[in-house]
């Protein structure tokens, strides 16, 4: 919801860090493109290093062109001339540099005033399905999992966004290689949840795959009252999103269980495994969360020590979905934070996750895209449990 021109890396990454979830850019040029192609901000902060010339020429076209977005000038000190010029280009506040409680103080304030100004923003549709991951041992390649498919989706041109939800140490992020500005303890700065607001919290990965990291500090919390309407957000933008989740029936992963079209179970070969998947499921069915959408897929198979998949499938009741043989390539490949569907297109790991990842985009185009009835009908599962619990 703001845009930052500023060409001063270490200046832009300050502000930045005060203005969290803005985006950077490092020229006016820049600016009527990023605007056009992001019709969601509201506010543009013009830093110190921009003439005050073309800051308020900025300033002046962007009052014509689009009345809604405020311009807030960032000055090394403040005059009666910068003043006066910049009234003129109707520029909403002038900021020393130095002061960031100003500055936060007048970009909310030009926020409040060009949202209520902004034109109403046409959503697309509840078309996106939620693709949950979930596993409630850790350590199975659950992240590994949900990285892939969504990469894997993106390719095969699906408009994907990944959500973290591990919020507690969540590694989204740091596989993808990504260093986000805005992450989902952003939340609450947001005030009402819509989508222009949950847009400015992603970071973009590539054309058509973006990301929701979770927090990044240790402490920082994130609002589990808040992700239904913020997963819903999210489906009427990207046809799918991928929602990687901590090994827990908490609050967060409850949301992400009560909103998914499809499941995917990730295990291992092994009897901790095994019996972490069966209480996952007994939960499932006591929550009568997603029993006809559910996917297993058991990760890290070695031949000649894991279970059986007959053994396996009867003792959980459900077929085995994919296997992805245990390979040294895929620790290698972690460690160099890539993805494996995109380095190691022939490895079989890559094939598996391929496989599960196209089986993930035919569930959604047997179903046209549109989001299932279900959903709303298996909602409520966090309510379920603190009754049936209790």
């Amino acid at each position: 919801m703001t845009l930052l021109v500023e060409d001063d890396e270490a200046l832009a990454a300050r502000l930045a860090s005060t203005l969290a979830g803005c985006s950077v850019v490092a020229d006016v040029d820049q600016v009527p493109a990023h605007l056009a192609a992001h019709g969601w901000e509201t506010v543009v902060v013009i830093g110190p290093s921009v003439a005050l010339l073309e800051a308020t020429a900025l300033a002046e076209a962007q009052r014509v062109e689009r009345p809604w977005v405020g311009a807030v000038l960032l000055r090394e000190s403040v005059d009666t001339h910068v003043l006066a010029r910049a009234l003129d280009a109707g520029v909403r506040s002038v900021v020393d540099v130095a002061d960031e409680p100003a500055l936060v103080t007048a970009v909310e304030r030009a926020r409040t005033l060009g949202t209520a100004l902004a034109p109403p923003v046409e959503k697309a549709g509840r078309g996106g399905h939620v693709v949950t991951v979930f596993s409630l041992k850790g350590g199975v390649g659950k992240s590994l999992v949900a990285t892939n498919v969504a990469s894997a989706l993106a390719d095969r041109g699906r408009r994907v966004c990944l959500v973290d939800l591990d919020v507690t140490c969540g590694d989204v992020a740091l596989m993808l290689r990504l260093t986000p500005t805005a992450t989902l303890a952003d939340l609450p700065r947001l005030g009402v949840i819509d989508l222009p607001g949950v847009q400015s919290l992603l970071t973009r990965c590539e054309e058509r795959l973006s990301v929701l990291a979770a927090p990044l500090r240790p402490g920082e919390t994130v609002p589990a009252d808040q992700l239904g309407e913020v997963l819903d957000l999210l489906t009427s933008e990207f046809d799918v999103v991928v929602v990687d989740t901590a090994g827990t029936f908490d609050d967060h992963t409850l949301a992400a269980l009560d909103h998914a079209d499809q499941l995917l179970l990730v295990g291992t070969a092994d009897i901790p495994s095994l019996k972490s998947l069966k209480v996952a499921l007994s939960t499932l069915d006591l929550l009568d969360l997603t029993r006809q959408r559910r996917s297993l897929v058991l990760n890290r198979i070695e031949p000649r020590v894991a279970l059986g998949t007959s053994e396996i499938e009867e003792t959980l009741g459900m077929p085995v979905t994919v296997s992805l043989p245990a390979d040294r390539e895929v620790v290698a490949t972690l460690n160099r934070t890539e993805t494996l569907v995109r380095t190691r297109p022939g490895n079989p790991v890559t094939k598996g996750l391929t496989r599960l990842a196209a089986l993930v985009d035919d569930a959604l185009a047997a179903a046209g895209g549109a989001t299932p009835a279900s959903r709303t009908e298996h909602r409520g599962g966090r309510r379920r449990m603190r009754r049936k619990v209790s």
